[in-house]
């Protein structure tokens, strides 16, 4: 089963982040790994950073990912 994690950081590198996911060090994704970056958005806050990962979790939003990165997500 394809599986998305959608979150935001504080980190400016996405790469950071998911060193640590794909390390083990983040409990609600360790039993997932590895993960791959498929999509990086970057806001000019975490503010607005939080917004779109809110967004991205609600139902619309969970549409929104599977209509549009669906495909990416199955090759890979």
């Amino acid at each position: 089963m394809k599986r998305f994690y959608i979150g935001s950081s504080r980190e400016s590198d996405a790469k950071v982040r998911l060193m640590a996911h794909n390390a083990g060090r983040t409990k609600s994704t360790k039993a997932s790994r590895p993960w791959l970056i498929v999509i990086e958005e970057n806001y000019a806050n975490y503010t607005d950073a939080r917004k779109r990962e809110n967004f991205l979790k609600s139902g619309v939003g969970r549409k929104w990912v599977k209509d549009n990165l669906g495909e990416r997500c199955e090759s890979g």
